[in-house]
């Protein structure tokens, strides 16, 4: 799945955001709205990893939809 379906499908995928990175809230996954970076900033911040290493995770994820 790419980023262009992943913005497509949002409403139906937050939920498993939301079982991935339990730490967001419902508010920052509506910020996200399918955007990658957007993703990326808010894990950075929320978790407090690399940036490098959230981009890791992102595409792990990605490729695991």
């Amino acid at each position: 799945m790419n980023w262009d379906d992943i913005q497509d499908q949002w409403e139906t995928l937050k939920g498993r955001v939301q079982a991935e990175w339990s730490e967001l809230s419902h508010d920052e996954i509506d910020q996200i709205a399918g955007k990658r970076e957007k993703l990326v900033e808010i894990i950075h911040q929320k978790y407090g990893r690399s940036r490098s290493d959230v981009e890791k995770e992102v595409d792990e994820f990605l490729s695991s939809e």
